[in-house]
């Protein structure tokens, strides 16, 4: 039943992704089989889960059976059900499930959404089938269909050259960083001489593989260089901002629940041999640090909203990565994969609400979004609740994971692991940062006009005024009547709300689904599912966190008084938003120090492979005429000399005949 269940997962949305691209002739048709097949892989997944409840114990199970690759290495092609992993796929195909709805609504009269929502239940395959897989073959699989899913969604305007090269560069980006993950996967299968992840780990922990020490340290490395690249950390980091030329829905799912994701899950199923290796964690936890640290500033600097959120992506993504960086030796990865599933949730709902009101205000800038939730108060309380839940106030999910991976700093710390020292400092940091731009955004989105608060501000005024009323004032203030004398009903003016677009009742329903499973999915770590220790919590260091995020939305308050569009990164030096837009100059030292020495080089290759090409295209011709030109400087008759020599070799060999 449970192989059956897994396999359904990872198949339904598949064949509902075929079904949709082949037989979806129209929008409907290709929504109704998509829509479907994400719907039948989260049944699935709700149903693993439910077994994991009650028995939590993990279980392979085969997929299309092995490879026949003979004795040297073998490959199961099985997957592997554990409580976590249950739980993720459930989560990305519920959150796939949510963008396909909300996708039918923004996408409405697109003429190319039968692709995108056939790409959409692809890329949700591919991620869990990247959860769910026990074998590095059916990781790569899924982890290169994600690669070209992510191209098709973020192109997904391919008529306009800003889709087309942001889609273009996540895909070279993403894959110049996968080819030490491919090496670094397959070192380690042919030392373990096995294709599968749980036997790759027992091999390499337990075996004298690496007797020198090093070959283990540079596979891991090439494994961290390659997630590095798919969560867009440094020096990756500059493709995940551009993406946001696709569709909001297609932003929602690579950055909350698959491609950016997919990283923490890999790493997490390698983590026993990255725990032995100091040198790897080290390096985990040092750049995953300082990308979150920098993309943290980077949101707050934005001028643009989906551009705060997707920097807040990369920070949210460092995060896990130093949570599970800064463990010490024999802890579990469960608090930076609780993170994960409280990301997915909180920021798939954000990218979601940020397009809803971009359709009303039109446009995602700064200067058009302020307001917005006051234009469309529906909005107001799931937005509120979701920045919250990014920043890590109680009881919200974030709370619960950042606690939980600075208490696995603070024992690793203790235990005299570096990597928990410097993992602690940089937490504090990032808590500070996430607090700073999610308060940012929630005063920009919030923020009353000025035209408001004067409107405010004459109505108390004359709530306090008391003035004689006339008689041509008082008729004039008297309700109409018809010629019955009856009075006449005033013409009922419509709502505003009820005239601006929004999505339909079911998909209002998914994203309240998506508020509550942030706000209240801290409650997950007190389940079978996940492996965090809830009896001994730090309450000291709980509460100075919570203190420290009130005291940094209370500084960003400040900053925004008086400030145009409530903004207080207005606060900055002009010329940092300005720079923050555009990356802090990240493509400018691509171009500089990558682009323009690997065009020169191939140019040169170039010129010089013509050169030889030509070179030898004229050299049986040249030996040619060079040949004529001795031709002609001959006599044609022998030389008097050679004919002497001639003679003399003759007559030595027929002496050196005769007297043998």
């Amino acid at each position: 039943m449970t192989a059956h269940l897994a396999q359904a997962a990872v198949a339904v949305p598949l064949l509902g992704a075929v079904l949709a691209f082949l037989l979806g002739r129209r929008n409907a048709g290709a929504y109704a089989l998509a829509a479907l097949g994400t719907l039948g892989g989260l049944v699935a997944a709700i149903l693993l889960v439910a077994q994991q409840l009650t028995t939590p114990v993990a279980q392979h199970l085969v997929t299309v059976g092995s490879l026949p690759l003979g004795p040297a290495l073998k490959a199961p092609l099985e997957l592997r059900v554990t409580p976590t992993g249950a739980l993720i796929a459930a989560v990305a195909l519920f959150v796939a499930t949510c963008v396909q709805m909300f996708a039918r609504w923004y996408l409405f009269s697109d003429p190319r959404y039968r692709s995108f929502a056939a790409t959409v239940s692809a890329f949700t395959a591919a991620m869990v089938l990247v959860v769910l897989s026990d074998d590095v073959l059916l990781t790569l699989v899924g982890w290169e269909v994600m690669a070209w899913c992510s191209y098709l969604l973020i192109g997904h305007e391919s008529n306009q050259p800003g889709p087309r090269r942001a889609a273009l560069k996540a895909f070279l980006v993403t894959r110049v960083a996968d080819a030490p993950l491919v090496v670094g996967l397959a070192g380690l299968a042919m030392g373990a001489r096995t294709t599968r992840i749980s036997e790759i780990v027992t091999a390499w922990s337990t075996s004298n593989l690496d007797a020198h020490g090093t070959l283990r340290l540079v596979l891991l490395l090439g494994l961290v260089c390659g997630v590095l690249g798919k969560s867009a950390q440094l020096p990756f980091t500059d493709w995940l901002p551009d993406a946001m030329e696709g569709p909001t829905p297609a932003s929602a799912l690579i950055h909350a629940a698959t491609m950016v994701a997919a990283g923490t899950v890999v790493l997490a199923q390698f983590l026993p041999l990255l725990a032995a290796e100091p040198t790897a964690r080290l390096t985990l936890v040092i750049v995953a640090g300082a990308t979150s640290v920098f993309a943290a500033v980077s949101a707050f600097a934005q001028v643009d909203i989906k551009r705060l959120l997707a920097w807040s992506t990369i920070s949210q993504v460092g995060l896990m990565l130093l949570g599970l960086g800064a463990l010490a030796p024999g802890e579990g990865a469960d608090a930076a994969l609780l993170h994960l599933v409280g990301h997915a949730f909180f920021k798939s709902l954000l990218f979601l609400l940020v397009g809803w009101l971009a359709v009303v205000v039109g446009s995602t800038l700064v200067t058009r979004m302020t307001g917005a939730t006051r234009r469309l108060p529906k909005t107001f309380v799931p937005v509120t609740l979701a920045l919250f839940t990014m920043a890590g106030l109680p009881p919200t999910v974030a709370f619960v994971s950042k606690d939980a991976m600075l208490e696995n700093a603070v024992r690793s710390q203790s235990d005299g692991h570096v990597e928990g020292l410097v993992g602690f400092i940089m937490l504090a940091l990032i808590i500070v940062g996430t607090a700073a731009y999610s308060a940012r955004a929630w005063l920009i989105l919030q923020h009353r006009t000025v035209l408001e608060r004067r409107g405010e501000r004459q109505v108390l005024t004359d709530s306090h005024t008391v003035r004689d009323v006339d008689i041509v004032e008082m008729l004039r203030s008297t309700p109409e009547v018809n010629e019955f004398g009856d009075e006449v009903d005033p013409i009922e003016e419509i709502e505003e709300d009820e005239v601006l677009p929004r999505p339909g009742v079911s998909v209002r329903l998914a994203l309240w689904l998506l508020v509550l499973g942030g706000v209240f999915g801290g409650l997950l770590a007190f389940t079978r599912l996940f492996d965090i220790d809830t009896s001994h919590l730090n309450l000291a260091m709980m509460g100075a966190s919570v203190l420290l995020i009130v005291a940094t939305g209370l500084v960003v308050r400040i900053m925004s008084l008086g400030q145009l569009y409530g903004d207080a990164a207005r606060r900055l030096p002009r010329h940092i938003p300005l720079a923050a837009s555009r990356g802090f100059g990240v493509e400018t030292l691509y171009r500089t120090l990558v682009t323009r020495p690997v065009l020169a080089l191939a140019r040169g290759v170039h010129r010089l492979d013509s050169g030889v090409d030509a070179a030898a295209t004229r050299a049986p011709g040249a030996l040619a005429r060079a040949g004529k030109a001795l031709d002609g400087v001959h006599g044609r008759r022998p030389a008097t000399g050679l004919s002497w020599v001639i003679v003399g070799v003759v007559i030595a060999s027929i002496l050196g005949v005769t007297l043998w």
